[in-house]
């Protein structure tokens, strides 16, 4: 994102090579950790007491569910030190205390051991004013679930407080650089348990998620030339989806998971084409310009497509109907704009626009055209929205290393990760599970 040229940027995404397939790695520790900063959002306090007997587990609980409601930057988590004896029931919880620490909500539970090596998990949470339990729910599960658990428990008290669904059970993707080798990354949405889908001497661009997060598009340079890649990631099985003269890059998937759009070279310029998502049939050119036209993201309704072109003389950001025709023009701010991202609901987008020598994450209303600066960062790509919606998902520079952030779509919740790893970039925020 350093380079002011057009011709390079849009070049930048089609010639970045890749990559040697690793089935996927044993989980680790999250090489990746967040800090964050709230401005002026109302935080829900809500206590989260430790889940009685949690220490039998082996694996956290009562931390990552408070770590989560407390990510999200809608909850407050109060403290809960000096509790005593621990509830582990709504009947055990002296809803005064609770009242007096000003919590709204209260989160009980228990872990209970089961023959087999299986654990029960109940949790309750509770109404810090009236008292009436609002969710009883129970998992049984086996110790190496626990984190998995606690994200499920914190998306269901999302959802009963916020009214929408919660994204801390979904995962991401990213790809670091380090010691001169690079690696494609899945990892929970908090950067825990992180895999290796892939590991290569050459760099790696471009990885999408398929709609029920089942599969993996990427670009690969085995060929000595890039070529689009798609791959079951619980199988690790792949098939090359676009191998034509010249370039191949960007795939985007369609919202029912059957096509892909991809930037192709095969006929000169660089131009968009609609391919199946196996690659069986004949590529679909979109549309026939003498521009480069590259980024392709398909609306959630399937109906049209945002792409980037220099089409105008600079980069902007355009939309075409998926049978293609005439595009139109929907950036007029700047005289850079790239990567666009459609919002959840189809009704904004987000993308990275140059001002002055920072690139910053902006949000624009398709319906009147308004945009909001959502970063104070400097050196953005990459946007992707959470499946909700609430936060988006970029790439940053931060003390000389490549790293991931967050902002949430009304920029008051920034959050930072850190790293030791090396340079992090390309992220992409995986769907709903």
């Amino acid at each position: 994102m350093q380079t002011n040229t057009v011709l390079s940027r849009l070049l930048a995404a089609v010639l970045l090579p890749l990559c040697l397939l690793l089935c996927l790695a044993a989980p680790a520790r999250a090489e990746l950790s967040l800090e964050f900063s709230t401005e002026g959002v109302r935080q829900i306090p809500i206590a989260v007491l430790p889940f009685a007997q949690e220490d039998q587990l082996g694996g956290p609980l009562t931390a990552v569910v408070a770590a989560d409601l407390q990510r999200s930057g809608f909850f407050k988590p109060v403290d809960t030190a000096g509790v005593t004896p621990l509830p582990s029931d709504p009947k055990q919880i002296n809803m005064a205390d609770w009242r007096a620490r000003k919590a709204e909500h209260v989160l009980v539970g228990s872990v209970a051991r089961l023959p087999g090596g299986q654990y029960e998990i109940k949790f309750h949470l509770v109404d810090g004013a009236t008292g009436a339990v609002r969710v009883a729910l129970s998992w049984t599960i086996a110790s190496s679930l626990a984190r998995a658990t606690a994200h499920r428990i914190a998306d269901v008290v999302y959802e009963n407080i916020l009214g929408e669904r919660g994204v801390f059970s979904t995962k991401i993707a990213y790809i670091v650089r380090s010691g001169g080798r690079y690696g494609l990354k899945v990892a929970d949405a908090d950067a825990y348990n992180e895999q290796t889908v892939l590991a290569s001497k050459e760099p790696i661009i471009s990885p999408r998620w398929s709609p029920d997060g089942t599969r993996m598009a990427y670009v690969t340079f085995e060929l000595k030339r890039p070529v689009v890649v798609v791959q079951n990631l619980a199988t690790g099985n792949r098939r090359i989806v676009a191998k034509f003269r010249g370039n191949n890059s960007a795939p985007a998937w369609s919202p029912d998971g059957h096509q892909l759009a991809v930037t192709l070279s095969k006929d000169g310029i660089a131009q968009i084409y609609i391919i199946d998502a196996d690659g069986s049939e004949t590529p679909r050119r979109l549309m026939s310009t003498h521009a480069i036209d590259t980024e392709p993201c398909f609306a959630p309704d399937g109906r049209s497509i945002l792409f980037t072109s220099d089409r105008g003389g600079s980069p902007q950001i355009y939309r075409v109907p998926v049978e293609g025709g005439n595009a139109v023009r929907l950036t007029f701010s700047g005289n850079y704009n790239v990567s666009p991202r459609f919002s959840p609901d189809g009704r904004k987008m987000v993308y990275v626009q140059q001002a002055g020598p920072a690139f910053r994450v902006v949000l624009q209303d398709l319906d009147s055209g308004q945009t909001q600066t959502l970063t104070d960062t400097t050196l953005d790509e990459s946007p992707s929205f959470s499946p909700n919606g609430r936060m988006i998902l970029y790439a940053t520079r931060s003390g000389g290393r490549g790293t991931l952030a967050l902002v949430s779509a009304d920029g008051r919740v920034r959050q930072k990760f850190t790293t030791q790893a090396g340079d992090v970039y390309e992220p992409a925020w995986g769907p709903l599970p």
